[in-house]
């Protein structure tokens, strides 16, 4: 493995789980790569004693993936699927607001409209009560035109 690959140990690993060598192994972070940021048990002697200028290297290569996330990673996953939740709520309430503004000037165009209709229908009821006024007048004026005509043709 890559020196670069690894982190230094960051906690030495409470359960028993020992290396090919004999020793604890302890646990260790993958620094770049795909998994990155994974937990693996290794061993201590790999590939540098700390505090020691000299390389201690070892033929023990031992590497344990271990599976499943931490407690923490759990916890930021929860986060994150929380965080996204609410962000879609978010995104549906604007969505929402957006729509219910748009149909409240709907509401309002439509109303102006109907009073503009109201007034027109009043007026053409208007002109209809006069239409209907004027057309009685037309016929009681023809009939009393005939009756003034037969009476003038009967005393003639």
């Amino acid at each position: 493995m890559d020196l670069d690959l690894l982190q230094i140990p960051d906690e030495r690993s409470t359960s028993k789980v020992r290396c090919k060598c004999g020793n604890d192994a302890i646990i260790r972070t993958v620094k770049n790569g795909p998994n990155c940021g994974s937990k693996f048990y290794g061993c201590p002697l790999w590939p540098v004693s700390l505090g020691c200028s000299r390389l201690k290297d070892t033929t023990c290569d031992m590497f344990l993936l271990i599976e499943g996330k931490s407690e923490v990673e759990e916890l930021q996953w929860k986060m994150f699927e929380k965080d996204t939740t609410i962000t879609k709520l978010e995104m549906l309430n604007t969505m929402k607001d957006e729509k219910i503004k748009n149909l409240q000037m709907k509401k309002k165009s439509l109303e102006e409209e109907m009073k503009g209709v109201k007034n027109e229908l009043g007026q053409q009821q208007i002109a209809l009560m006069r239409c209907s006024w004027n057309n009685n007048m037309f016929k009681m004026t023809l009939i009393c035109s005939w009756y003034f005509f037969a009476i003038v043709y009967y005393l003639k």
